[in-house]
């Protein structure tokens, strides 16, 4: 008989597999190398025992949201698996700042100077700091963050110039009732304006086509750990 936890270990390897299988038929579809592109896997609000299971298939790019949580769940992770990647995907107080650079591998929510200017004081206290992507907000939504497209590449020149900060990419989440393409042309444009290599864009719903419009790193959650879950050890931030 098939015990849970190896059926739980099929079912993420599996799905692990078909979406890795989209992207590289996105990709080659757009003419792509498939290698060229990096599946973030978003365990946000899993366990750390699903995280461990897709662990264990040999998948290392992972995506949190809160500093707290991901604390709480990836340092014994990392200490098993020291050649896994982990990147922070919500918003990030500057309070948090240091807490993030100790854990984090990259930063894909750098949206604001007051954050660029902790993460750069953090820096120095710390000898090192991850890498990072500039987060805009393409549909100019007052509740999502992100810096403004209009604002952007001013904002990436001072994280660079002023803040020395080692800025990568850029990153987007489209508004969920918009064409996602008009979104991922823009921020193509101003990675492209900016020499930034790193295009992060694209989840469980739009991938595909975010890998058609340039992007090397898509974020993708429920395709592969199922359904959230409300995940709980300490409270959080």
């Amino acid at each position: 008989m098939t015990s849970p936890s190896s059926t739980e270990t099929r079912d993420i390897s599996e799905n692990l597999a078909a979406v890795q299988a989209q992207i590289k038929n996105a990709a080659l579809a757009a003419g792509r190398d498939p290698d060229s592109i990096t599946l973030n896997a978003v365990s946000k609000t899993h366990p750390k025992d699903r995280i461990l299971q897709a662990l264990k298939t040999g998948h290392r790019v992972f995506g949190e949201n809160r500093v707290q949580e991901a604390n709480d769940k990836w340092p014994s992770l990392k200490q098993a698996f020291p050649d896994s990647e982990l990147h922070l995907i919500g918003p990030l107080q500057t309070n948090k700042a240091k807490q993030a650079m100790m854990l984090f591998d990259v930063i894909e929510t750098l949206d604001r100077p007051k954050l660029a200017r902790a993460l750069a004081t953090q820096a120095e206290t710390l000898g090192h700091v991850p890498r990072l992507y500039v987060q805009v907000n393409t549909g100019e939504e007052p509740q999502k963050a992100g810096i403004l497209p209009e604002e952007a590449d001013q904002f990436i020149a001072s994280c660079k110039n002023e803040f020395q900060l080692p800025i990568e990419g850029v990153m987007c989440i489209p508004p969920v009732d918009e064409e996602p393409s008009l979104h991922f042309t823009l921020l193509r444009e101003i990675a492209l304006r900016n020499g930034l290599p790193v295009l992060s864009m694209g989840m469980s719903a739009d991938f595909e086509i975010a890998v058609r419009f340039g992007a090397t790193h898509v974020r993708v959650g429920t395709a592969i750990f199922g359904p959230r879950e409300d995940f709980r050890e300490t409270p959080q931030q």
